[in-house]
């Protein structure tokens, strides 16, 4: 399940009465209306396939389903024979290619004549097919088809009484939608519905007071707080609380619903300073960029930039403050939930080593051999892919190699307090390992570039490593804490291209 609440577009037959009619409901009254249209929904979101010919049969499946469940229309005098017959053959996915296309318009035709009412149209997460037809390569097929469709189902139907589409990406730019021209589109930052799109703050207190879980809103906020629409704050994923509510503990609710393999895709080939941002972002910081929300799926090769757009229309980052008229916006995550998320997605980058869980048991046995011989490993897979080389400064690597052994050691998160760049004593660790189990042992990182300006090998860089976090006491923060010297560990990772020396002092 993505956060498709986000964004939405509407089909409607004449703009002057969009809003008031998409608050008939309110002015009529729901329960006198409900019921009364017929209505055909359908949902993309399981639609991921790896080629086109799998993709059309998916969506022909689907097309058959929403048929199935109006199968009494084959037994009603409104269709002819010859219409019984092509209704049973979509029933049975047996149409062809050109009738699949036509189907939702056709359908649309023999439920006015059944009912006398025009039906309205459903269609939850439009651009699912999309990420997956960009991602494995078959978008021109793609493009091709679903404009067919949806031109159909949506611009020469005139026996559809309104629709709404659902989906993540800006649709007035994309060729899929180039014949449609009676869309209006709402976005993250419009103001309509802007309170609509998920949970508030007082909603969701109030559900926690009714089950007995008060004590609990703080912890709720933290975790699943933070969707932003318009000038709305402060609004709640509800798909979280909704699980948070049933099963009464934290966890990653959304993560276990939504597919971020584009996202993933886009971050993992990212550049340098995309990299440093998003580094900047799970440390709690914020950045601020020029985005287009009208950003489209194949521009996002040529756009360095359009991951951030991505992701806030994804629901992975939120609006802090935003100039729409000069589209500059400054962002930060979204919650506790989407952190947790992103740590899992570059965890994931580093489990495609064979050596990713055994550095981990190396790190907790203490085996500084297997440790060097794993990384090194690691290093020669994959470091060309995140710019890791040598510099004439060595700032700018030794920012990759610390994300590097964060994304390592990340699943140790839970057992132990993972800090990066907090100070003790006289200066700034690069990474302590403070365990929640005060008998466990503690481990200090500190990261140095190879400079041959300053040493003649790598173990002269490790050794001048081992020497900072003695002499800026980079401990003192553990011994506050109650921790005793015998049960912390120092390292030393000094680097140079794609090999490294660990040194523990």
């Amino acid at each position: 399940m993505s956060m498709t609440e986000q964004f939405f577009s509407v089909e409607y037959k004449e703009k002057s009465c969009l809003f008031e009619g998409l608050s008939i409901f309110k002015e009529e009254g729901y329960r006198e209306l409900q019921g009364t249209y017929p209505v055909i929904f359908l949902s993309f979101a399981s639609v991921k396939e790896t080629n086109f010919e799998d993709f059309y049969e998916q969506i022909k499946g689907l097309i058959a389903e929403v048929y199935q469940k109006y199968i009494y229309l084959v037994d009603s005098d409104s269709l002819k024979d010859w219409e019984k017959t092509s209704f049973l053959e979509m029933c049975q996915k047996k149409a062809v290619k050109t009738d699949v296309t036509e189907a939702l318009h056709t359908l649309s035709d023999y439920l006015l004549r059944f009912y006398g009412k025009k039906p309205i149209i459903l269609l939850d997460e439009y651009d699912t097919p999309m990420q997956e037809a960009y991602l494995h390569g078959y978008w021109s097929d793609m493009v091709s088809f679903i404009r067919n469709l949806f031109n159909a189902t949506f611009k020469a139907n005139p026996y559809m009484e309104r629709a709404l589409l659902t989906g993540i990406t800006r649709i007035s730019k994309e060729s899929i939608f180039s014949d449609l021209n009676n869309l209006v589109v709402v976005t993250a930052t419009s103001c309509i519905y802007e309170s609509s799109f998920g949970f508030t703050e007082e909603e969701v207190f109030h559900a926690l007071d009714a089950r007995g879980m008060g004590d609990q809103k703080m912890a709720v906020k933290q975790w699943y707080d933070g969707f932003t629409f318009g000038n709305q704050r402060d609004i709640y994923n509800p798909w979280s609380i909704i699980n948070f509510l049933k099963f009464q503990k934290f966890s990653l609710y959304w993560a276990n619903t939504s597919s971020n393999g584009l996202i993933s895709r886009l971050l993992q080939s990212a550049s340098k300073g995309i990299k440093q941002k998003l580094e900047s972002l799970l440390k709690g910081g914020i950045i601020t960029e020029i985005l287009d929300e009208q950003i489209v799926f194949n521009q996002l090769d040529e756009n360095v930039d359009a991951i951030w757009s991505l992701m806030l229309a994804s629901g992975y980052l939120k609006v802090i403050s935003a100039d729409l008229a000069e589209s500059v916006y400054t962002l930060s995550l979204t919650n506790y939930e989407v952190l947790r998320m992103l740590k899992g997605t570059i965890r994931g980058w580093f489990q495609k080593s064979d050596h990713y869980n055994e550095f981990l048991n190396a790190l907790l046995s203490c085996d500084i051999e297997a440790m060097n011989a794993y990384l090194n490993r690691i290093l020669i897979q994959i470091a060309s892919s995140f710019d890791g080389g040598k510099k004439s400064s060595s700032v700018e690597p030794e920012r990759f190699y610390h994300g590097l052994v964060l994304g390592l050691i990340a699943e140790l998160e839970g057992r132990y307090h993972i800090r990066s760049n907090r100070e003790s004593g006289f200066g700034r660790y690069d990474v302590m390992m403070e365990p929640v189990n005060k008998e466990d042992t503690a481990y200090i990182f500190e990261f140095k570039v190879f400079n041959l300006a300053k040493e003649k090998t790598l173990e002269d860089t490790a050794n001048a490593g081992l020497r900072q976090m003695e002499e800026k006491k980079y401990a003192e923060d553990l011994f506050s804490r109650g921790f005793q010297e015998e049960q912390i560990r120092r390292y030393a990772f000094a680097f140079e291209g794609k090999r490294v020396l660990i040194k523990e002092g």
